[in-house]
């Protein structure tokens, strides 16, 4: 079921949902009752601009730190009380592969986005995607690679990856994007929170472990990042017994 999203108010005088709504609290445990289930929050979040910002202030937040507990606990190592794109953004960017339409961020592959079940993100294989000069000082999450089996035509099977960076704000990662004068992509922008795109493509930033750790084809791997540290790629999977046999590069 879709539902319009509705920005009437602030709780005006006109609101209905002014008429015996229920409070912050009490809507707070409602939805850990139902353990932030994603669907009830996006559901609440379309009430009204109330509801909404409710949403991104506060139940998006919850649901992250549900979703990823130990992930979220390193993002706010820092002493930050929020993270780089919004929680809402972080909590699509845990449940929703991007995919990708023809003509779009990766040329003529067309997988429609979807929504996965459950991902695994990992510190130690961010550190992979990174530049070696970086790794010292960067920390990224990526995920393992969501298999999309005999959609990449004669070249083979399909995985899309998604990632978060740690404050990078302050990353080298940024730091080098810009000193290399990488341009934004012209038309497209990050699907989890609209900012702009660099592709560490053309900036000629992705490391040859990046392929060993995704057991995927050196020369097919394509990745972007946002302003906001979100990263989203493709590549081209090995088959299986390769893969297997593919040593790690440092």
């Amino acid at each position: 079921m879709i539902i319009a999203k509705q920005y009437r108010c602030v709780h005006s005088a006109t609101c209905h949902c002014t008429k015996g709504h229920l409070s912050e609290e009490v809507l707070f445990l409602m939805v850990q009752h139902l353990n932030w289930n994603p669907n009830v929050i996006a559901t609440l979040s379309c009430v009204c601009k109330w509801f909404d910002d409710l949403a991104k202030r506060l139940l998006w937040k919850e649901f992250c730190r549900a979703r990823a507990p130990k992930m979220m606990s390193d993002l706010q190592s820092s002493g930050s009380h929020s993270v780089d794109g919004s929680w809402r953004a972080l909590g699509k960017l845990l449940i929703y592969c991007s995919g990708s339409s023809k003509g779009g961020l990766f040329s003529d592959v067309h997988v429609p986005g979807h929504f996965v079940h459950r991902t695994r993100f990992s510190r130690t294989s961010g550190r992979s995607f990174l530049p070696p000069q970086c790794r010292n000082d960067d920390i990224l999450y990526v995920s393992d690679p969501c298999e999309h089996l005999d959609q990449g035509g004669e070249d083979g099977d399909l995985g899309f990856f998604r990632g978060i960076f740690k404050s990078f704000s302050m990353s080298k990662v940024r730091k080098l994007l810009i000193r290399k004068g990488t341009s934004f992509h012209p038309t497209e922008v990050c699907p989890y929170c609209k900012a702009k795109l660099w592709s560490m493509l053309q900036a000629r930033m992705i490391p040859q472990s990046a392929s060993c750790r995704l057991g995927a084809y050196e020369d097919s791997i394509e990745y972007y990042v946002c302003l906001n540290g979100h990263m989203l790629g493709v590549c081209t999977l090995l088959p299986l017994s390769d893969s297997e046999g593919a040593s790690e590069v440092q």
